[in-house]
């Protein structure tokens, strides 16, 4: 049975992307130029990746000659932020309470970052 798609970034999807955000416009030779070694991709691999990352509205391709330039359509903080809202409804029963509680529950919080994020609760909680 073949796999649902995903309306979401899949890891592979996700290297691409990450590509793209801080090298845009790139050709298919480009990203792959500029992706991590491990693992390897094919050069099929990442065309066929830029597909899906199309098909699903993630990036466009321009026309450059006889290349297809790829730029990408959703910004990496609107990514990230679909990405925690559709965790945070899958794992935490759409409570950002229990996320950040199970997050500060690990102890992988150091001191400072629990300062910055102290910060931001209060901005947060001063806006009308």
């Amino acid at each position: 049975m073949a796999r649902k798609k995903s309306p979401h970034l899949t890891e592979s999807e996700l290297r691409l992307m990450e590509v793209l955000w801080s090298h845009s416009p790139a050709t298919v030779a480009e990203v792959l130029e500029r992706l991590p070694d491990t693992p390897p991709l094919a050069y099929s691999t990442v065309i066929t990746t830029l597909r899906i990352l199309e098909t699903k509205g993630f990036v466009r391709h321009i026309k450059d000659g006889r290349a297809f330039q790829y730029e990408p359509l959703v910004a990496r903080d609107e990514a990230r932020r679909t990405a925690l809202r559709q965790m945070m409804h899958r794992l935490f029963e759409g409570s950002p309470e229990l996320l950040m509680a199970t997050l500060f529950e690990s102890g992988d919080v150091d001191r400072k970052e629990l300062q910055r994020l102290r910060k931001l609760i209060e901005k947060a909680g001063n806006q009308p």
